[in-house]
């Protein structure tokens, strides 16, 4: 029986991506990954991750619009959902719709190092897994 959690990153620059992804495994996860906002949407739909970790901005579909289309979904109104972006998150537009779209969790890529991330997804999981 598999127990790892799985975590899809939708995160369109692909050197971030391909870190998390490194990290993730070494902290025992399992990973999805897409490039755009139209291939997570699917992945997402389609394999129900236990975490999804969201850029905003992204082609093809943009972050806000994947939320939603996931926030729509049984499963998808439950799944922990961390943005991770560039945006500042202080506009009172964005944080209503981040209250909204209950948005587990709001980091911005230059404050965080990809460890923190996944310390971050770890605790949200309530994971015990170590390097």
């Amino acid at each position: 029986m598999n127990t790892k959690k799985t975590v899809l990153i939708i995160e369109d620059e692909k050197y971030l991506r391909e870190a998390l992804v490194d990290i993730l495994f070494l902290k025992k996860f399992l990973t999805l990954q897409a490039k755009n906002g139209k291939d997570g949407l699917r992945i997402a739909l389609k394999k129900h991750p236990d975490l999804i970790l969201l850029d905003i901005i992204m082609p093809e579909m943009d972050g806000m619009a994947l939320l939603k289309k996931i926030r729509e979904d049984e499963w998808g109104q439950k799944v922990p959902i961390i943005i991770l972006t560039n945006l500042s998150n202080n506009t009172e537009q964005f944080l209503n719709n981040a209250e909204k779209n209950n948005i587990t969790q709001y980091l911005i890529k230059s404050d965080w190092k990809i460890y923190d991330i996944a310390k971050k997804i770890e605790e949200i999981l309530k994971t015990e897994n170590t390097l």
